[in-house]
């Protein structure tokens, strides 16, 4: 976004995009602005070893074939009591519509300083990720809300696991069904640890569709 200052007299030409998710994930909005800035500059693109359709025919194949069944295995056990799945009961300060909506507003906050500081140490001692400390974080301010200790996160993932999907244009994005079991008789770095360990094992086995899961 460019602001002439009152007085001037400059004039920029403004080039605006509009895509269908289905076609772009956020990777690819910052590989097209960078093609489009080497188009603007007369330079060459660097040429592409691989092309969206190649991964899309390599994914359609991929679910007959030994590892991404092997994938379907491991969420088909995480998820074996599927029927039994009760919502996140949070508690709210207003009657839900009839009807879905929308509607709503965004809370938006920033950790630094001593909070941080606790996050790295946690973090350190148990040799896990910001990721990690987190979800646990979340995972256990909803066990404190509802009571409830089965719990499914939703997360996004890349799913650009091959150096040549980095400068791809399309949408590689993955949902992880991430499940995990607060107890009130666990410590918060027992729990980590525990969600630790679930959260490697979802990220090795991404590739699996989450469209496929929720079909099974």
């Amino acid at each position: 976004c460019l602001i002439c200052q009152p007085g001037t007299s400059h004039t920029f030409n403004t080039w605006i995009a509009d895509m269908h998710h289905i076609i772009s994930d956020g990777i690819s909005q910052v590989v097209l602005a960078r093609d489009f800035i080497t188009l603007y500059n007369q330079e060459e693109l660097e040429p592409l070893r691989l092309l969206y359709r190649d991964f899309s025919i390599w994914q359609n194949r991929s679910i007959t074939e030994r590892e991404i069944k092997a994938q379907e295995d491991y969420w088909k056990k995480i998820f074996v009591d599927a029927k039994e799945i009760s919502h996140l009961d949070l508690p709210v300060d207003k009657t839900r519509p009839g009807v879905f909506t929308f509607e709503g507003d965004h809370y938006g906050f920033t950790l630094e300083g001593e909070e941080m500081s606790g996050f790295r140490e946690i973090g350190a001692q148990c040799r896990a990720t910001l990721f990690m400390n987190l979800l646990t974080l979340l995972n256990v301010l909803f066990f404190k809300y509802t009571g409830q200790n089965d719990i499914i996160i939703g997360s996004g993932i890349a799913g650009r696991r091959q150096t040549d999907l980095q400068e791809i244009i399309g949408m590689f994005v993955n949902t992880l069904a991430l499940r995990n079991n607060p107890k009130p008789e666990m410590t918060v770095n027992h729990f980590l640890e525990n969600l630790k360990t679930k959260t490697i094992q979802a990220f090795e086995n991404q590739t699996y569709p989450f469209e496929e899961l929720v079909d099974k």
